[in-house]
């Protein structure tokens, strides 16, 4: 779903209140600007990465499928 803002001559933006919100930014927060071609994307940077990174993968179980993987591969040996 889009949402539409105006730049202004200073080439400044507002970020919509819907978008602040659902990522909970807050005055004052980084954003990273990357262009891929012809589509720029807009991302939060965080103001302690490892939290961040630890946080992305919690409820994926990685571990305990890495650990399964690991005890299967031991077995074929």
């Amino acid at each position: 779903m889009g949402m539409e803002t105006t730049l202004t001559e200073r080439g400044q933006t507002a970020v919509p209140a819907r978008i602040r919100k659902a990522f909970k930014l807050k005055p004052g927060q980084k954003l990273e600007w990357v262009e891929d071609g012809s589509v720029i994307y807009v991302l939060p940077i965080s103001s302690d990465p490892i939290r961040a990174f630890r946080a992305s993968a919690q409820g994926s179980k990685l571990t305990e499928a890495l650990l399964r993987s690991r005890r299967a591969d031991a077995r074929k040996i």
